[in-house]
């Protein structure tokens, strides 16, 4: 399933989504970004910005130069730690004096899964990470800020990365990267778990959005069925993923190749690191294991289950 993505919005210019809400595109379109970042501002006089984006100065002067009369930016939130979600998050709030809001910073919310595979450093990852980010305020899972005449709920949303948070104004709810209209969200070890995934996204289901305003692409207008989707989705690689291995132990990168048959060249060490989210996944279910320890190349075969005897 994918979103009706509809035409591909104009870099760098602010536009009315309603209820407040405007979208800036950054300029900073690839393979993993669809159009670009979406930087939204919220608010009509004392502005709240979400997720500024990457450090473009460009982009910088777009967020500026979209304040009207009266208008200022109070406040900045960042839903997780990427290259292209946080590290524009400084140089604005140089700019106009507004504090940081965030979880935490780059390795915060690891589960102790994730924080042990990242001590060893033979686990991969890191893709495209903000090592120096470092927000000014922390927020804690369901804390609400109040601004000028908006509200604003955070939801701690691990999965796609640590520190990962959505926000809901009412019955919107911006979604990171967690929920993406145009593709499923990569998740790689140990910035990003699949179990956390899966939970986060059982999470954002009960929170009975009427829109997703995502970190990429255009607003989802069928919330509930777009996370429907995502959890059937990965539910069918898992099953995809013990499938392969019933035929011989094999490496996460061999099992991409086999399950990930119709992706680009250039997108299989993506899915690669997603395969390899899920083997961990399965490894805390007992489902499989490694052959030797666990790492970024470790070969896995499925456990077998214990017959119980009469």
């Amino acid at each position: 399933m994918q979103a009706d993505q509809g035409k591909r919005p104009p870099v760098g210019l602010a536009q009315d989504l309603g209820r407040d809400i405007r979208r800036i595109l950054a300029p900073n379109p690839s393979a993993m970004t669809f159009w670009g970042t979406n930087t939204y501002l919220l608010g009509t006089r004392q502005l709240a910005v979400i997720d500024p984006g990457p450090d473009d100065t460009s982009h910088l002067m777009a967020i500026l130069g979209a304040l009207g009369p009266g208008q200022s930016i109070s406040h900045i939130f960042v839903t997780h730690a990427h290259l292209d979600h946080a590290p524009l998050a400084a140089r604005l709030s140089a700019e106009t004096g507004a504090p940081v809001f965030a979880y935490g910073d780059a390795n915060a919310g690891r589960s102790p899964v994730m924080q042990r595979l990242a001590e060893t450093g033979m686990i991969g990852g890191g893709e495209g990470v903000d090592a120096g980010f470092s927000p000014d305020l922390l927020l804690c899972d369901g804390e609400t800020v109040t601004g000028d005449g908006w509200q604003l709920t955070a939801h701690w949303t691990p999965g796609h990365f640590g520190n990962h948070l959505c926000f809901a104004v009412g019955d919107i709810v911006m979604t990171g990267d967690l929920v993406m209209g145009w593709a499923s969200s990569l998740v790689s070890p140990p910035d990003g778990d699949l179990t956390q995934f899966m939970a986060s996204c059982a999470k954002v289901r009960t929170l009975n959005a009427t829109r997703f305003l995502p970190g990429h692409g255009a607003p989802i207008e069928s919330p509930a069925a777009r996370v429907e989707w995502l959890i059937s989705h990965r539910q069918a690689r898992e099953i995809a993923i013990l499938d392969a291995l019933r035929n011989a132990p094999k490496t996460a990168t061999q099992i991409a190749s086999d399950v990930y048959a119709d992706t680009p060249l250039n997108l299989l060490p993506a899915a690669g690191r997603n395969v390899l989210a899920h083997l961990i996944d399965l490894t805390q279910k007992s489902r499989a294991r490694a052959v030797d320890h666990l790492h970024a190349d470790a070969i896995f075969e499925l456990v077998q289950p214990v017959l119980k005897s009469n």
